[in-house]
């Protein structure tokens, strides 16, 4: 289990924790509808310029509990799904990067198993989030799963040239998970601008551009709104009503702001799952 796959793969970091397993399950969905494998990584964070002594055993026990752990999680759901096992001696999040240069999809736990306050991202996956060669799903919340109410999948929609590469992330991720799709797009105005004419301008552009997904999936629920503010502003009000966000990742400070300490805070009700996807992914 100490190879290095380069197939097309959803990679997920275990670890041991709840939320691991939580990812485990998540991810299983994702490598179902690409038809790839589902491939569970360990990092144990070792020299791998030295020999394995007996000082190392025990650690590579636990590296082996983990990944079987996570693996008859999803055995247990009976989905239609290939499960591969890696465990690096590398650093996790050397070892994740390296396996994002192949994976389809790498995801994460938001907090791994030596952290114990819910409700932030820890810092593997926020290098992971601005660093990975693929679309990373940062998982939140513990071993159980988002209420029912936790319904939307709500996307940013911002005038990045990669917008049509996120919006097609989220539409994509709406109708796998037959839920209804938000497209969020958030401005700020000067001194003389009137909040409500600018939303009402912001939005029907926004609904002009959510035409090509209408048309494309006209099964999709969708539905736009223009903010006058920030996105953390609308998670702040409405995380928990939400199951997935999607953001792009072609401006790294943006997904440092929601994965650090203002998003934390906005996100403190959000047990759903964070995508970062951006063109530099494809």
């Amino acid at each position: 289990m100490s190879g290095s796959p380069t197939s097309p793969a959803v990679v997920v970091g275990v670890d041991g924790s709840k939320v691991a397993i939580r990812t485990a399950l998540w991810a299983a969905d994702e490598a179902v509808d690409r038809n790839v494998p589902l491939r569970l990584l360990c990092a144990v964070d070792q020299d791998n310029t030295k020999p394995v002594d007996e000082r190392d055993t025990p650690r590579l026990a636990n590296a082996e509990m983990a990944v079987h752990w996570a693996s008859a999680a999803v055995e247990a759901t009976d989905k239609p799904v290939k499960i591969e096992a890696e465990i690096s001696r590398d650093s996790p999040i050397s070892a994740l990067v390296s396996a994002s240069r192949s994976a389809a999809m790498v995801c994460v736990g938001a907090l791994g198993l030596n952290h114990f306050q819910p409700g932030r991202v820890g810092s593997t996956a926020a290098a992971l989030a601005v660093a990975a060669h693929c679309p990373v799903a940062i998982v939140r919340g513990g071993g159980h799963r988002p209420q029912p109410s936790c319904q939307w999948i709500v996307v940013e929609a911002d005038e990045s040239p990669d917008v049509g590469v996120v919006l097609e992330a989220a539409a994509t991720e709406a109708r796998l998970r037959n839920a209804p799709l938000r497209a969020v797009t958030c401005w700020k105005s000067s001194p003389a601008d009137q909040p409500a004419a600018g939303d009402c301008r912001i939005r029907a552009r926004l609904d002009r551009r959510m035409a090509r997904w209408r048309r494309r999936y006209p099964d999709l629920s969708t539905e736009a709104i223009a903010l006058h503010g920030c996105l953390l502003d609308y998670l702040a009000k409405h995380a928990a009503s939400v199951q997935l966000l999607v953001v792009g990742a072609r401006h790294p400070d943006h997904v440092r702001e929601i994965l650090g300490a203002a998003g934390n805070a906005a996100l403190v009700d959000f047990n759903g799952v964070l995508l970062v996807v951006g063109h530099q992914h494809l």
